[in-house]
């Protein structure tokens, strides 16, 4: 069976009924994890198995999993800073922040893959303007080049951990002030002078470093009318055509407001489809996902499959045997030593 072009969510902490048979359905291939999904590692050690258990190859598992204000697990993970505190080290001690990135992306990965997480989505490639309260510190620094370069680092940690990376928001989220979860963002600037910074980190990333990318919900009005995430311009024609990009392009979650001016959820998921993502996160709302899957007509797709199969998780290491290892051992005191006071909580046990 392939990877369907649905990433879907799930009530509580196991598997209902009625979720594992939505999740066998062949329109499915994925599924995001939220808070409410986490109560211990061996909680969610025990629900990832029966979710991968289900099919073969076994369905994508995601979460959001950034550090600071975005990070789903807590109780039992290692508590990670904002990385925008790296940014804000960048340029006085270059080299030791770069030794931190990297080992911030080993340790944020390596401890999802450990409870059978395939992907994060990160990093965060949006550069801060000190305007949207949503971005903010998630983002490694305004400077498009200083997020290159950091977030190269960051994601070599993570393939060190075997797992692959997730840049968003394409093109950029950083400069509206407006939240795409509460409304519809509208961004003025010019192509070219984004081009020059906002999607300088996706175009310089995504042909080596990145198997996959989120667009954003947000219009670019001096480009195109539609939010990127449901345009062809700038996922078939600038990502794909003008960067060159090989791998899986996932949209943003379609409940958000910024993706209410495409219709209902079946609308919603069929505009970002058409436009050219590989999968769509159809989330938070259970009867979206059955009226997606009983409405939703779409060709097989082996290149989207191929695309898909990319992101998943390689190599998992046993909760157990990462804590007792070195590596996992050196990787929290850096991540402590850097991290703002209110960030240093290490629920370990």
């Amino acid at each position: 069976m392939t990877l369907g072009p649905l990433m879907v969510d799930l009530v509580g902490l196991t598997l209902s009924a009625e979720e594992s048979e939505i999740l066998q359905h062949p329109l499915v291939g994925g599924v995001i994890l939220f808070s409410r999904n986490y109560e211990s590692p061996e909680q969610v050690s025990a629900l990832t198995a029966s979710i991968h258990n289900l099919r073969d190859p076994h369905l994508l598992i995601s979460v959001d999993h950034e550090g600071g204000r975005v990070q789903r697990f807590r109780k039992g993970f290692t508590r990670l800073p904002p990385i925008g505190v790296l940014g804000k080290q960048y340029g006085h001690e270059t080299e030791e922040v770069l030794l931190r990135a990297e080992m911030t992306g080993w340790l944020m990965a390596a401890e999802l893959r450990s409870v059978g997480v395939d992907f994060s989505f990160a990093p965060v490639l949006d550069l801060d303007y000190g305007v949207s309260q949503v971005i903010g510190d998630r983002s490694f620094h305004q400077d498009p080049q200083a997020v290159v370069i950091m977030a190269r680092a960051y994601i070599q940690g993570m393939k060190r951990a075997w797992m692959p990376a997730v840049g968003k928001h394409f093109p950029g989220h950083g400069a509206v002030e407006v939240d795409s979860h509460m409304g519809l963002p509208i961004d003025s600037r010019s192509f070219e002078d984004m081009l020059e910074a906002d999607m300088l980190p996706f175009k310089q990333l995504c042909n080596s470093e990145l198997a996959g990318i989120m667009p954003a919900h947000i219009v670019y009005d001096k480009s195109d009318t539609l939010p990127a995430g449901f345009s062809p311009f700038w996922i078939k024609e600038i990502l794909r055509g003008r960067f060159g990009f090989q791998g899986a392009v996932l949209s943003d979650d379609l409940s958000m407001e910024g993706a209410a001016v495409m219709g209902d959820s079946l609308a919603r998921a069929e505009a970002a489809l058409d436009a050219g993502c590989d999968m769509v996160l159809v989330c938070n709302k259970p009867e979206s996902v059955v009226q997606v899957i009983d409405g939703l007509k779409i060709d097989d797709n082996p290149f989207r499959h191929l695309r898909l199969i990319r992101l998943r998780g390689r190599h998992t290491q046993g909760r157990d045997t990462l804590l007792a290892s070195n590596d996992w051992q050196t990787a929290v005191k850096v991540v402590s030593s850097y991290g703002p006071e209110s960030e240093r909580e290490f629920n370990l046990v």
